[in-house]
């Protein structure tokens, strides 16, 4: 497969709130044009058996998981017409690259039987079975954004999904699999403790526009003991599962939900401050994408460890809703034509990985 295709990528992340389908034309290497977008929002009943399955590698709750995200994606990818190629995530339950690997589940093969469609999907196994940590897998097409908008000096892409993931880009490179073209990695946590939290003490799904951590007052000795977390002390690339930081609901459990959500929210935020102190040059701006960038609370407290402008990806003229699915109908086509995906910078493989798996229709 090669030239420009119009390929629809689909991403259900790790906050659990729905599937988003964005199509995007291109080769696999430069952007050519967007396309349509479509939301499916899961149920309060589907996300709940979602949460019951994280962590899982097998057992009833991940089958069950498997056939809520496979019928939720067809029913998103059913209102599509004129794709050539679809980019197929899946839904991560389980992450442990050092350990029993890397579990997003859904059949990209079943789906390209279904939608009478090639599907590229399990983007992961392949760079964790050669030495990767499988993830962030973004980067690339963050590189092909820094293309998109001229950039020509060093900058950043923050990710604030349930994890946090930033993307450090020197535009002047070749290909993003060249030597100094991206250094990327996940931050710490982002939403996801806040979301639990939210969950747990008031059966809500967010701290809706950071309004509940704007009350409270942050436990420094929280956000110190957080900041000596092995990960949080680990150098680059590297990468999380949604629940590593689980233990983060027993630190606040003692306060207010206010001020435990603004502890919770600052961490997020100097897990952050750490991870731009790693970039290889000090960026030119930071560009925000994902739900977090709507937490007003949360964008001040990371401005707050930046020396640089930080700005919602729509500065640039971005769909931050979209981005991460625009970013797996990018590396489908990369998949498709065999090109890398990952690479030393960004997972941590030793060479840059062509992965992924390619279900015809």
């Amino acid at each position: 497969m090669s030239g420009d295709k119009t390929v629809l990528g689909t991403m259900s992340g790790t906050s659990l709130d729905g599937v988003d389908a964005a199509v995007l034309v291109t080769d696999g290497e430069r952007i050519r044009s967007f396309g349509p977008t479509a939301y499916r929002p899961y149920t309060s009943d589907e996300r709940a058996t979602l949460r019951r399955a994280l962590g899982r590698w097998d057992g009833p709750e991940v089958e069950a998981a498997a056939r809520i995200v496979e019928a939720a994606h067809a029913e998103v990818l059913g209102g599509f017409s004129g794709v050539d190629l679809i980019g197929f995530h899946g839904q991560t339950l389980a992450h442990d690259p050092r350990g029993r690997g890397t579990l997003q589940v859904g059949d990209g093969a079943g789906l390209a039987q279904r939608m009478g469609v090639p599907v590229a999907w399990d983007f992961r196994t392949e760079d964790v079975r050669q030495g990767g940590e499988g993830a962030p897998l973004a980067p690339f097409y963050h590189f092909a954004l820094a293309q998109w908008i001229g950039a020509t000096a060093p900058l950043a892409v923050l990710n604030l999904g349930g994890v946090g993931n930033l993307t450090w880009i020197d535009p002047g490179q070749g290909a993003p699999e060249a030597e100094g073209a991206l250094l990327a990695f996940d931050t710490g946590p982002a939403n996801a403790p806040v979301d639990d939290l939210l969950h747990r003490r008031r059966g809500q799904a967010r701290d809706e526009d950071g309004r509940l951590a704007a009350q409270g007052r942050v436990s420094e000795p929280v956000i110190e003991r957080f900041l000596a977390h092995a990960f949080v002390l680990r150098p680059p690339p590297k990468s999380l599962d949604r629940d590593a930081f689980a233990g983060l609901a027993a630190e606040v459990e003692p306060l207010s939900d206010a001020d435990a959500a603004a502890t919770l929210t600052a961490c997020s935020a100097a897990a952050v401050g750490r991870a731009l102190a790693l970039c290889p040059k000090p960026p030119a701006r930071l560009l925000v994408t994902g739900g977090g960038r709507r937490n007003p609370t949360l964008m001040a407290m990371i401005a707050g460890h930046a020396n640089c402008p930080v700005e919602p990806v729509e500065a640039v003229g971005l769909d931050g809703d979209m981005l991460e699915a625009q970013a797996f109908a990018f590396l489908a086509m990369r998949v498709a034509r065999g090109l890398p995906i990952s690479a030393p910078m960004t997972t941590g493989a030793p060479r840059p990985i062509r992965g992924g798996r390619l279900s015809q229709g």
